[in-house]
């Protein structure tokens, strides 16, 4: 597993807990209340460390290579999964997975941004960057649900939609600016999470919904800190200082109401605990979905396009912009 720079303090002792536990699968040794202590002072070096993430090590976080992804999601939360697959129009977008599904006996449509784990499947899924058939696919499966009555539940991880030329010639905006639209008109229960990270028009074109989740680790802002900072000061350098601006964690967003909930990762980030990361976000989700069976359609799709048209209305008197915010 790939050790991140800040966490180098704790490199030496889990190369110990391996190597004991090596040695105790080759000889008849008992070693587990030593490797208990040792991943005990682990937990506790990591908590300190990850109580005191700045922003920009929330974003190295969130774009860890083996932080679970929408199919280890798809896999061990749901069940029954058909993927329906193409746009009808033009190709089917590998970005953006999605079909029909169950998840603890509730029969509901799911889809995802699939970034990929390995070389071949990071290609294969575009680093989870979808083409404008990955959206137009995510606005027939919104339609499919609405016409059967089925709740969505969505998955954000992607840096933004695909930004090549393809894409502009193919009508990504347009693509995009349909999928939000039909996501407002759509009259079932609606829900997305963010897992990883949700990068602009890509990511908010399939988190229009009626409550937005979020992993603790997990970022969402308009742009990356890299492209803030080239924009703002032409110096990619200057990633940390956009990053504290961009108020992009889920803390931040949670005190903004730009997202309802923020669902608690394993101690050292979701990387370090696929299987009980993918047991709390089943959890939320359980939760916020049997809440909405009991609210009211009309009242449903008010909140829902109410609080996106609200989203920055406190930032519209200028002295209430972020000390850190450049202007």
């Amino acid at each position: 597993m790939q050790v991140l720079d800040f966490e180098s303090q704790v490199l030496s002792i889990e190369k110990k807990i391996k190597e004991l536990r090596e040695a105790s699968e080759i000889g008849d040794i008992n070693v587990a209340h030593e490797i208990s202590k040792m991943q005990a002072k682990v937990d506790k070096i990591l908590k300190q460390i990850y109580q005191k993430l700045t922003p920009l090590q929330k974003v190295q976080v969130a774009r860890h290579p083996d932080r679970p992804k929408f199919l280890d999601y798809l896999k061990n939360a749901f069940s029954d999964f058909v993927e329906l697959s193409g746009d009808r129009a033009f190709s089917d977008d590998l970005a953006i997975i999605g079909g029909f599904a169950r998840i603890e006996g509730i029969n509901c449509v799911v889809l995802g941004q699939e970034k990929g784990n390995d070389t071949d499947s990071r290609l294969k899924h575009n680093f989870g960057m979808a083409k404008p058939e990955g959206y137009r696919k995510a606005y027939r499966l919104l339609d499919l649900a609405d016409k059967f009555s089925l709740p969505v539940i969505s998955f954000i991880d992607t840096s933004g939609a695909f930004p090549g030329l393809e894409s502009e010639e193919r009508g990504q905006a347009e693509a995009i600016a349909k999928c939000m639209e039909k996501s407002f008109q759509i009259n079932v229960p609606f829900i997305s999470v963010i897992i990883g990270e949700g990068g602009s028009g890509g990511a908010i074109a399939m988190a229009t919904a009626d409550y937005v989740l979020m992993l603790e680790h997990s970022i969402y802002s308009v742009i990356s800190p890299e492209g803030c900072a080239s924009i703002l000061w032409k110096d990619e350098t200057k990633s940390e200082i956009a990053a504290e601006s961009q108020k992009l964690s889920a803390d931040d967003l949670l005190s903004l109401s730009v997202i309802d909930k923020i669902i608690q990762e394993p101690i050292g980030g979701a990387h370090r605990d696929k299987e009980e990361t993918v047991a709390n976000v089943k959890s939320a989700l359980l939760e916020y979905l049997k809440g909405l069976k009991n609210t009211q359609l009309e009242d449903r799709k008010k909140k829902r396009r109410d609080r996106f048209m609200s989203i920055g209305d406190q930032f519209m008197d200028v002295s209430k912009f972020p000390q850190s915010m450049p202007l």
